[in-house]
């Protein structure tokens, strides 16, 4: 049984990721366009794909499903970053896009992203639609519908393009490059291999600043790493910063969606301080209003600054689909999470890598001061922050709900010596304490594994969270 969620299908290569398996999502998701769009003579989709083994051939045969369903696919000619293909389905106004590509997971994973018409995740209804029609085709025995590719190309049911120009040209029209040219900067770009590959060197070729690339080469391994940029995974990025004495570095997931930062002192950035120090920005130095959209793992940083500049502030569950919905319903400024995807007002509702690393670069031009120095403005202003997150294995797999009724009923009155003021089961377990600090325990709802999410105002007092968390969790599931 394939398991459609929000995100789309992902699983490993050659075991449940084969071309009959997605064949038959791509006729599920065929059918629930053709049911969604009754009356069109030939509903549009946006396809695209990472650098993953065999994505080009997986992109190539669901392209091949839709024009047998008499859908014309809009293939991308090269691998693309996912914001890149979800932006030009808002372009083209094509009925949904697709991605092949598994963004941040291990090499042997491969996946199908399913974007709406609005250029962000698929909604709850329609992944359920889809996984509706996966059941139906199981049970009817039947097969896709399925296209020879020449005949499609000749009758212009697949069409190959560059999906990247017309997102360039939005994102030239949202970022100050010229701005950023006067800085003169040096920088690092790490794709990891990844579909963001030239993207940031594309767009800042016209500029000033000396760019270098690295693992930006075909390597469907990834170099034997995940590529999710995050500090374990950064080693290659910090060498090049001081090779090259750079003044920043900037990393982007397997898809481009997600964004990670090293400074040019060596010092990791995350996200949670790329979306602080680009909420700050957009306020003061672009004049920018709106409201502020974060997930509950995301630091308390947001709501200091949320309160001063007087903006109405919504936490949601994980997961960027939460974010994109706020994003389309209201008027939201800035929308992020705590593993990097991001995106901000006048653009796609969906995280955006190439879009953060820019605004980062434009932030560093404002400020015309090293990166490290303008982190430490904002950690004195609305911190300080610490924050770590640990991934603890259980004995048994149990339903998330019960988890965390379990660990409610037993929730503990302090927290490394702090009261515990309020506690918040929207997404697992959140403890917030009285200083700010907060440690959330959130199971993963298919493995044994509690994933523990902790800040505070110094590192001894985030190991302490940790360390209890942890031993709760233990204490109560096993």
């Amino acid at each position: 049984m394939i398991s459609f969620g929000t995100d789309g299908w992902r699983a490993v290569i050659a075991d449940t990721f084969t071309f009959a398996n997605l064949r038959l999502v791509a006729q599920a998701v065929a059918d629930s366009i053709l049911a969604q769009h009754k009356g069109i003579d030939a509903p549009e989709v946006v396809i695209g794909y990472d650098t993953r083994f065999l994505s080009d051939r997986f992109a190539i045969e669901t392209a091949r499903v839709m024009a047998g369903n008499g859908i014309i696919a809009w293939l991308s000619r090269a691998d693309a970053p996912t914001p890149a293909i979800s932006y030009n389905v808002i372009d083209k106004k094509a009925a949904a896009g697709i991605v092949i590509t598994a963004s941040h997971n291990a090499p042997r994973y491969n996946g199908f992203k399913l974007k709406a018409s609005y250029g962000g995740s698929a909604t709850k209804e329609q992944a359920s639609l889809v996984e509706h029609y996966l059941r139906v085709i199981e049970q009817e025995g039947r097969g896709a519908h399925i296209l020879d590719y020449q005949e499609a190309m000749d009758s212009k049911l697949i069409r190959r393009f560059d999906p990247t120009w017309i997102y360039y040209q939005h994102l030239s029209e949202f970022i100050d490059l010229d701005k950023i040219s006067d800085r003169e900067l040096t920088i690092v770009t790490d794709a990891m291999y990844g579909s963001g590959r030239g993207s940031l060197n594309m767009m800042l070729s016209r500029t000033r600043t000396r760019v270098t690339e690295i693992r930006g080469d075909m390597n469907p391994g990834f170099g034997g790493i995940h590529p999710e940029p995050i500090v374990q995974h950064l080693t290659e990025l910090s060498a090049a910063i001081q090779r090259v004495h750079a003044d920043v570095g900037l990393a982007t997931d397997g898809d481009a969606d997600r964004i990670g930062a090293v400074d040019a002192q060596g010092n990791f950035v995350d996200p949670h301080t790329i979306f602080a120090l680009v909420l700050r920005h957009l306020v003061e130095n672009k004049g920018m209003t709106g409201e502020v959209v974060k997930t509950i793992s995301t630091t308390f940083m947001i709501d200091n600054m949320a309160a001063e500049y007087g903006l109405t502030l919504h936490e949601t569950p994980v997961g960027f689909n939460h974010i994109a919905d706020l994003m389309m319903q209201r008027d939201v400024l800035i929308g992020g999470e705590e593993s990097g995807g991001i995106s901000v007002k006048g653009h796609i509702p969906e995280g955006d890598g190439i879009l953060m690393g820019l605004l980062l670069l434009e932030v560093m031009a404002y400020h015309n001061a090293p990166l490290h120095e303008i982190v430490a403005d904002l950690q004195q202003t609305y911190g300080p922050t610490c924050y770590a997150r640990n991934d603890v294995r259980l004995s048994t797999l149990l339903a998330k709900k019960e988890i965390v009724s379990l660990l409610e009923s037993q929730a503990p009155a302090t927290l490394a010596g702090e009261a515990v003021v309020r506690v918040n089961t929207m997404d697992g377990i959140k403890f917030y304490l009285a200083d700010n600090s907060w440690l959330l325990i959130r199971p993963s709802g298919t493995e044994p594994v509690l994933r523990i999410y902790a800040e505070a105002r110094t590192n001894a007092m985030v190991s302490a969270m940790l360390k209890e968390g942890g031993d709760l969790g233990q204490k109560i599931v096993g």
